[in-house]
Formats: structure tokens, sequence, C-alpha cells
């Protein structure tokens, strides 16, 4: 956030408000339907009241979890919601499970939402915002089996049944309590929250990071061969898992699919780069993660009856983020732009795909060589994303489109020169979106060939 998003007022970088221009413009062009904040194992060592009144009486707290730096606080409740409201995103609060108590995830509702004359609606008046917020969506803790306090699922069940009870709906306001779920694969997790607190949640998270070959020894975001390239993409693959384990209980407990599963942390996870701090998780973003990023999309269009909601885990400068900024200089990631393309399939329906493709293999490591998905917006407009994880190989797909009585084709296409083609300040633009010309309609039958390392998005009208 600081420095990536937040420079302050009196920044030389151009802002507003405090917020960097240049990234306001970007993170509109992808119209993000909703963004996540504190997140992290940072939420439940965060404590609101810290993050609000005028920023030079803020008290500077310890991050605890990363670095334990010293944060200022100048990005708090007020800046967040501003930034939403910049963007055109639906704020996701994570509320504090781990080190806070009922009374002050209580307070933090009331102080952003409540319409009325109580103390907190007039604290929040004095300190700039005359009408309430509207959240939609609020985390009750984050990983609480982990850094959110390390418990037991009958144990972290019972405290967010008591916590939702005060997560009130106040002055029109009504919240989509999310339940923390499962990091990865862990299926008792979900039964015990399914058994004892199904009743209070109306959403519930699950988180998977790709990561190779394990999380002490992860393997880096760039200057990698093609081993490391396929082991990344069959490790992406393992979020199905992680989404149709913790489906498989949801569906037992919940038939009518009445709580959404929120994929509400996701993406690659490398070594940091050479010269940043552990704690920082500041990583490069090549050609492979926007791969990654379309192949975890298609998995989540596969299971969209459930899945309702997915975050990838960070913004700008962490983890597989969407920009890199350094001073006054931001570039684009190519997962940037994968979600850019993506775009298309915000808020449409979509279609089914036969699909029978070759495998792609290297020793032990092997997976489809191509992956589609398919939707049709309010217009009519079909869009196909495809991808092609071949690190070597072309591919010539053939395709009856029997859902669609389309005259015209075309297309853009995100490609890498090398398998670990990345953007640098210098070098900003090597990975782009560009027209894409090889695709070809005859009547209700689709040509297209994709180069290898890339991903299509076709427009079928």
């Amino acid at each position: 956030i600081y420095d990536g998003i937040w420079v302050g007022e009196d920044s030389p970088i151009p802002n507003t408000r405090g917020i960097r221009n240049d990234v306001i413009e970007a993170l509109k062009a992808i119209a993000i339907p909703n963004l996540r904040w504190p997140g992290g194992c940072y939420a439940d060592d965060y404590h609101w009241r810290d993050g609000v009144g005028p920023r030079d009486q803020r008290p500077p707290t310890i991050n605890l979890h990363w670095g334990q730096v010293i944060d200022t606080n100048a990005f708090g409740t007020h800046e967040f919601l501003d930034l939403c409201e910049l963007i055109g995103a639906e704020p996701y609060i994570a509320g504090n499970v781990g080190s806070g108590t009922p009374e002050e995830m209580r307070d933090w509702i009331e102080y952003m939402t409540f319409d009325g004359e109580s103390e907190l609606a007039k604290l929040r008046r004095a300190n700039g915002r005359d009408r309430p917020w509207r959240i939609r969506y609020f985390g009750v803790g984050n990983e609480n089996w982990g850094c959110g306090g390390r418990m037991r699922p009958e144990y972290y069940a019972d405290l967010f049944r008591r916590y939702a009870v005060y997560c009130r709906d106040l002055s029109g306001n009504r919240l989509t309590r999310v339940a923390c779920g499962p990091g990865g694969f862990n299926q008792e997790w979900t039964r015990v929250l399914m058994d004892r607190a199904a009743e209070q949640m109306q959403a519930y998270s699950v988180h998977y990071y790709s990561v190779w070959p394990d999380w002490g020894n992860k393997t880096s975001a760039t200057g990698f061969g093609e081993e490391q390239w396929i082991a990344m993409l069959v490790e992406s693959l393992k979020m199905r898992r992680a989404i149709e384990e913790t489906r498989e209980v949801m569906d037992e407990a919940d038939p009518s699919k009445r709580i959404g599963m929120y994929v509400d942390e996701w993406g690659a996870w490398y070594d940091v780069e050479a010269g940043t701090p552990d704690w920082g998780l500041y990583q490069q973003n090549s050609i492979r993660d926007a791969l990654i990023a379309g192949l975890t999309f298609h998995i989540f269009h596969e299971h969209n009856d459930r899945v309702r909601m997915a975050n990838i885990a960070q913004t700008v400068n962490v983890l597989q983020a969407m920009i890199l900024t350094e001073g006054e200089k931001m570039l684009l990631t190519p997962t940037y732009h994968l979600f850019e393309m993506y775009k298309v399939h915000h808020d449409a329906t979509r279609l089914p795909i036969t699909l029978s493709p070759p495998l792609y293999s290297m020793g032990d490591k092997q997976l489809p060589a191509v992956s589609v998905s398919a939707s049709r917006d309010d217009e009519g407009v079909v869009h196909l994303s495809m991808i092609n994880v071949h690190a070597r190989r072309s591919a010539s797909l053939s395709c009856d489109l029997l859902e669609c009585q389309a005259t015209n084709v075309s297309g853009r296409i995100l490609a890498g020169d090398t398998v670990d083609a990345h953007n640098t300040f210098e070098d900003p633009n090597r990975v782009s979106t560009r027209r894409f010309d090889d695709a070809a309609l005859n009547g209700s039958s689709l040509k297209v060939k994709l180069p290898p390392r890339s991903v299509v998005v076709l427009r079928l009208e």
C-alpha cells in the first residue's frame, strides 16, 4: 500500500487525496468488482481505531507478521473506502477475530454503516464522512487456522457464531458474513464449520496458493527453465482439487447452494526478488503468471454455481501483483493484462465447452496443453478465452459452435517470447496485448492457431 497505492497528499507523484493517480486509472481500467482489505495475516492484528482521525495523530503500530515494520496507519478505513469509490469497486472488509473482540468488530461496522446519531456515527462525520458507506462483504477473521490465531475448527466455529451475532445490518446495509475456510486441502475444517456454523454464514472462504516445490524452497519468479515452467502450471491446477473437496462438503450441508464459496486469496508465490526483504514478498511477474491466472479463471468458471467471488492475493508490489511501482514509475504486469482481457466475462453467462486437448508433458509433469472457457454477454456476443500452455509448440483448434450463430471473429493475444518474459521499468511493454488474426470462421466451424505460451480472447458476433 505505502508508495504502491498511498503516497500522501503532499507527494510530488500525482495523486487524488493521497492515492496514486496512475494506479487509480489502471485499476479502473480492469473494472475490479470488489477489493479486499486489510486481508491476509495483517487482518487479525489490525485495530481499526488506529487508522481513523487526523493522520498526524494516528499511532504508529507494528506490523507483527510482516517484518515487524512500523505502520504509520496513514492508510486506514476512510482511505481504503475512498480508493474503492475512486475505482468503482465494492469494499470487502476483513475483520479481526484473532486479536480483536466482538465489540471492536461491532463498533467498526457501526462506524462505517450507521446513518443515525450514535457516537460512532458522529465520530465518522467528525472524521470527514457524513453519509455511511455500504459494506456488502465482511470477513469474520482470516486464516484463523494459521496466522489468525492457530485455532482448531471447533474453536473457530464457536467464535464465528459469537462474532457473527454482532455483525449487524444497520441503516439498510446488508452484510454478507464470510466465514474462514481452509487453506488448500482440509475437508475436516469445512465439515466442522458446516456442521456448527453454516446457519450464521452467507459465504465461506477458501485460500490456495501455487507454490513449487514446497514452501521452504520456492522457485524464482524469473530466470527459470521449462522444468519450472510446467511445474508451476501443474501446481496451479490443484485449485480444482481445493474447490472440489470444499464443495463436496458444502453440497452435503447446503444442497440449495445458499452459501457462496469465496476463493479470496490465490495466486503464484515465489522467492522474493534479490535485494528485497523476505517479509516484503515483492516478486516479478511473467507470462507464466498470466497463464496461471487464466487457467485459474477457467477453473472458477467451471464451478461458478458455487464459486461466487475470487480475489487474487495482492494488487501492487506483492506476490502475483497487477502493478509494480518504483518511485514515480509504474508498470503493468502480464497478470494485469490477463485480467483486462478477461473482463469480457464479467456478468456474462458461461457457455458449456467440450474439449479434448493433447497433453503437454515433461518428466513426471503433465497437463492439458490447451484450456478454453466461453461466455455470452447481455448483447449476445460470445467470448472465447483460450490458453496454450506449451512452452515450445503451437496448438491448432477446430471448434463446432453449437450455441453461437457468429459471422465475424476478432481477437487479442497475450504471449511471451520466452518462458519468463516479463515487463521491467526499462522495458514496460515487453509483454502486452496485441491484435490476433489467426482465427477463421467457416459457417459454424471455428479454426484457431495458438502460439506457444499464449492467451487468446476471441469475440464472436
